[in-house]
């Protein structure tokens, strides 16, 4: 979460049951390095005190609009400076509501109208009051008024009915709010990429697979949806969540794969190959378990696909970006590797250096040579792939 460090940010808090979830939101972008100021109303303190938010921000807590601690007795004014954005979550029907309305009635409304920066709404409310033509005329008043809306999803409520409503849960507004200070360089693009390992079946409960934790892809896919692409990503069978704004397709083995990128295509600009793709499969498939048996087990293999050659061979072909994953000699083998199959760049990295771990170091390699990046957290590696990509593609004038 590199892009929220050192962030101000202002945290407003409504009286819905969802306040719970916003104890462990502050302490997420505390944790990712941002300033956080919170901002309590006095509905909100009947679910979640300011105590609880004051220890987990490490900064006083706001709730009265004369509060003597602010010198000039301006909090609505000074809690609003050097701010960069302000997130109400939960966001209340009432509050929205009031913020459709321009009131002033306390600190946060208040406030919200005297800012210059950013503000963004994360709903939460029962469903009925969600669907209410009332909060939906609301809703629309205040995007039109330049409010983010952050969700709500739909999910189990406090009341016991499913639908729409519910707050996003904190891990999902903290990297929503990241991609709010990344810049859109992708921003009008369509990106297809893979991530993850494929499984071949050798019988029901066997197969070939590999060592891939999907971590590589899966934070590629995150930098380019902040970026403000659209992303599609056919992914291989890992335990990783999906990133917010990122379409997942979930596949196990390679032919599946390929059919599902040749189906995602239509429309993309760039496709990137980050799976590590089985280059074999058994040849055939063992309708039962197969048992043990004294001696060798022999298995015939035959090829799979490749998907990112016969991507890139395509007559409209993307922007096509490979990974090569070497043991040893990255820079013969990767070169190589984009040589042979006629790819605009591609991403090298030794096995040891990055596959399973949660950091990389890699190399970029394209027609102007090696260009090599630090040792860092594969979300860091991510954006550093995605700011050489965009300045490939503006270039090409793609």
């Amino acid at each position: 979460m590199i892009a929220l460090q050192h962030r101000k940010i202002v945290v407003g808090v409504t009286g819905g049951v969802a306040a719970y979830k916003a104890a462990e939101l502050v302490r997420l972008l505390g944790k990712a390095g941002a300033d956080v100021h919170v901002v309590l109303t006095e509905s909100g303190a009947r679910f979640v005190t300011a105590v609880t938010f004051q220890a987990l921000s490490g900064n006083p807590v706001w709730s009265d609009l004369w509060d003597a601690r602010m010198p000039n007795n301006m909090a609505h004014i000074d809690l609003g400076r050097d701010v960069d954005a302000i997130l109400v979550a939960p966001a209340t029907a009432d509050f929205i509501a009031r913020l459709a309305q321009g009131r002033a009635d306390d600190l946060l409304t208040t406030l919200c109208l005297a800012r210059d920066v950013p503000l963004i709404v994360a709903p939460a409310m029962n469903r009925q009051m969600w669907e209410a033509p009332a909060t939906q005329r609301n809703v629309a008043l205040v995007r039109g008024d330049g409010v983010t809306l952050f969700g709500p999803a739909a999910g189990e409520q406090a009341c016991g009915e499913v639908g729409m409503g519910r707050m996003l849960e904190p891990e999902e507004l903290l990297e929503r709010l990241e991609g709010c200070f990344v810049a859109k360089r992708l921003a009008g693009r369509k990106v297809v990429l893979t991530a993850g390992p494929t499984f071949e079946a050798i019988d029901p409960v066997r197969g070939i697979t590999n060592i891939s934790s999907g971590k590589m892809g899966y934070a590629l896919a995150r930098a380019c949806a902040q970026a403000g692409a659209e992303v599609v990503l056919v992914s291989g069978q890992v335990a990783l969540p999906v990133p917010a704004g990122v379409r997942r397709v979930s596949v196990a083995g390679a032919r599946d794969m390929r059919d599902e990128v040749l189906a995602a295509l239509p429309g993309a600009d760039v496709f990137i190959g980050v799976a590590a793709v089985a280059d074999y499969r058994p040849l055939d498939v063992a309708e039962h378990k197969m048992k043990k048996k004294d001696g060798i087990l022999t298995l015939s293999l035959t090829e799979n696909p490749d998907i990112l050659a016969e991507v890139a061979a395509l007559p409209d072909a993307p922007f096509c970006v490979g990974f090569a994953a070497e043991s040893r000699d990255l820079d013969a083998y990767a070169e190589g590797k984009r040589q042979k199959k006629r790819l605009p760049m591609l991403v090298g990295n030794l096995v040891q250096d990055g596959m399973g771990a949660d950091d990389n170091v890699v190399v970029l390699y394209d027609d102007a040579g090696r260009h090599p990046l630090p040792r860092a957290p594969k979300a860091v590696v991510a954006r550093g792939i995605v700011e050489h990509l965009a300045g490939l593609l503006a270039v090409a004038g793609r």
